[in-house]
Formats: structure tokens, C-alpha cells, sequence
């Protein structure tokens, strides 16, 4: 785990024993469950956007960087509430105790992310990405691969089989590190 990540979550309250335990659970269940961010937690409607754009998606996400060698080098799980679309939107993070631990918020014009106290600006929404989670997620094929649509993502290899059970896997190969992500979404009705 990264000084910025340990930073992160300290800052967040979270103690090391709760997100040692959280990134346990995700190594060796796999993400069987979802979770509502902490009662009283709301999102801002993203300015200025159309009812297409508008979407939302609330559940879980799991993380995992993997050395050369197969082992893991960071993992991390949280739950999550994103909202509008690749070009505009939100993105909220929750540690295991439902305390947010990352704010991420992205127009045409650049990109914010506040952790904590800290509040960066950039004009590349990959730059806080990166930071905010971890690893170069891709943005624009996740609103996509959040619909169930197999968007082609450089080095990306996506599972959307699942979705229609709010399920969805990827994984980068290329370039390395190797990083593998899961999302488990509140599906209406699928406990």
C-alpha cells in the first residue's frame, strides 16, 4: 500500500486493523456483498446534466495491483456512488466504516478530487484517477462496461457476462503492473 493510500485512510479514520481486515475479506471472498454508503451521505446532482447523462450507480469496488511475480502488492476496497457520465460526473468513495475517503469530480474543463482536507485540481481526470484509487482506471469504458457493453479499453479485458446481476470484472495486462477490478452494484431486487 502506497504512503498516499495509508495517508488517505488515516485521514478517513479508518484504523489499520478495519482496513487490513476489509482488504482480507476482498483477497479471499471476492466482494460477496454490497454497501450503501453511511446513512445521511448524499450526492450533488452533477451540474448541467442531461437525464441520459445523469445515471447512477451505487455498490462496491474491490482493487488489486499485482507485481511481476503474481503477488499483490496493493489491495483496496471500498464502497461507491458514481453519477453522470464519462465527459461530466461524481464519484464518491467509502472506506468500511462508510466514512468518505475521496471525492472526484470531472467536466470538460479539468478535475477535482478532495481526500480529507486536500483538495487537488487537474486537467486530466486520469491524473486523480490514478491517485484516488490507485491504478489507471479507465474512465470512459467503465461508463460503459457500468451498462453492460464490452467498451474496448487499451491493455483492458472486461467481464460484463454479469451484469445483469450487478457483477462486472476487469482486468489490465498491459503494461504492467497487472491490476484487476471488481464491481458488485446494488441491483433492485438481488440481495
Amino acid at each position: 500500500m502506497n504512503a498516499d493510500r495509508r495517508k488517505l485512510l488515516r485521514c478517513a479514520g479508518a484504523g489499520t486493523a478495519a482496513v487490513a481486515a476489509a482488504s482480507m475479506v476482498f483477497a479471499t471472498a471476492g466482494l460477496v456483498g454490497c454497501a450503501a454508503p453511511q446513512a445521511g451521505v448524499s450526492t450533488v446532482p452533477v451540474a448541467s446534466a442531461t437525464a441520459e447523462q445523469a445515471e447512477l450507480w451505487q455498490g462496491r469496488l474491490g482493487l488489486q495491483v499485482f507485481e511481476a511475480d503474481g503477488s499483490v502488492t496493493q489491495s483496496f476496497s471500498a464502497s461507491f456512488v458514481l453519477q453522470g457520465s464519462a465527459q461530466q460526473g461524481l464519484l464518491e468513495v467509502f472506506n468500511p466504516l462508510g466514512n468518505q475517503v475521496a471525492r472526484l469530480q470531472w467536466q470538460p474543463q479539468g478535475a477535482w478530487l478532495e481526500q480529507g482536507q486536500q483538495r487537488l485540481e487537474s486537467a486530466h481526470l486520469a491524473d486523480l484517477v490514478q491517485r484516488s484509487l490507485g491504478a489507471d482506471v479507465p474512465i470512459h469504458a467503465l461508463f460503459a462496461w457500468l451498462q453492460g457493453q464490452q467498451a474496448h479499453a487499451p491493455g483492458w479485458q472486461v467481464d460484463v457476462s454479469r451484469h445483469a446481476q450487478g457483477r462486472i470484472q476487469a482486468q489490465r495486462l498491459q503494461p504492467l503492473p497487472r491490476v484487476q477490478l471488481r464491481l458488485v452494484l446494488q441491483v433492485p431486487g438481488i440481495e
